[in-house]
């Protein structure tokens, strides 16, 4: 699907006479204005991207990589055109998931082009604050390029934070006086921030070359907008790897809560046995019925016997109350 196909020139959108699928005709209309053409595609059929891929030249290899998705973050060149992917993420509270989409984007001298697939990172709000901002859009292509990954770095900042009230959620409950459960939740946190550090680490290297200005074709005046973009995610990939961390530490606090509550329970019900045991035993004792047995011809055995089996059990539970075991 076309989202939007627009020329822009010095910092502005030009309006050309021709409809957003004539992808011939913007460039021309781009070329004659010293400007660029944005294409934007959310997930195209082959027919869709194989039009844009003649009118753009775009090399083969990249659109069968954009258009089938599930790439890993990449930064590649083809000729005067760069192939970018990055990994778009969202957070479901619900399910406490993390799902992945992906953006790749073809970035020529007077062009870019940008396929999105999945919900996530939706580029509307990347083109309507480049077109607010003339300074920044200025810039060609590469301001085109930032915007993109500023508004999926910012998605990611967004999903380390669900992730974090989730984790901070975790280990509330997993130190509550409470008997929780938590395993089960805990290795669903630490499956979607492995998800996460998917998307985030293999980025790093492609700002880190957009925020030094080594790449040819991206404007050396863009260098300190992608240092912001680089600075947010480096704090993003921290954040991944203390979570990471956390869970690791409250997954091992849980089992040695488990242990510990096992141990109180064997406490608990060893207590119990001994309280009957006591009684259990004079019981015994005085039911084997010897003759020579003077209690049982007294007149107040049977009260005896019932006040010593008081006597043990109290006994007992007062020094099992006394040592915590009760």
């Amino acid at each position: 699907m076309i989202v939007d196909s627009a020329v822009y020139r010095g910092g502005e959108r030009v309006l050309v006479d021709c409809t957003t699928h004539d992808y011939t005709a913007l460039r021309e209309a781009a070329a004659r204005e010293g400007g660029f053409v944005w294409v934007g595609l959310h997930s195209p059929t082959p027919e869709e991207i194989d039009a844009v891929a003649s009118t753009f030249g775009l090399h083969p290899l990249a659109v069968e990589d954009a258009l089938t998705a599930h790439q890993r973050p990449k930064l590649d060149r083809y000729g005067d055109c760069l192939f970018l992917v990055l990994k778009t993420l969202w957070y479901v509270d619900a399910e406490d998931a993390v799902e992945t989409g992906e953006v790749s984007l073809f970035v020529g001298p007077d062009f870019v082009v940008t396929v999105r697939h999945g919900s996530g990172a939706a580029l509307k709000a990347a083109r309507r604050y480049l077109e607010q901002r003339s300074s920044v859009l200025s810039h060609g292509p590469s301001s085109v390029l930032y915007a993109v990954c500023d508004t999926v770095v910012d998605g990611y900042v967004e999903v380390v934070e669900e992730l974090q009230v989730d984790v901070d959620e975790v280990e509330a409950s997993v130190f509550s006086p409470q008997r929780t459960d938590d395993s089960v939740r805990i290795y669903t946190l630490k499956r979607e921030i492995a998800e996460v550090r998917r998307a985030v680490l293999p980025l790093r290297e492609p700002i880190r070359r957009f925020s030094a200005g080594v790449v040819d074709g991206i404007d050396n005046d863009a260098a300190p907008f992608f240092r912001d973009v680089g600075d947010h995610l480096a704090q993003a990939a921290d954040v991944v790897d203390t979570l990471d961390s956390l869970l690791s530490t409250a997954f091992e606090a849980h089992l040695a809560r488990i242990s510990v509550q096992q141990n109180d329970d064997m406490r608990r019900i060893s207590a119990g046995v001994a309280l009957v045991a006591g009684p259990t035993l004079i019981a015994g004792v005085y039911g084997m019925n010897f003759d020579d047995m003077p209690e049982l011809h007294w007149t107040f055995g049977y009260p005896m016997a019932l006040v010593l089996m008081a006597c043990v059990s109290g006994g007992l539970w007062r020094l099992f109350k006394k040592s915590g075991w009760l």
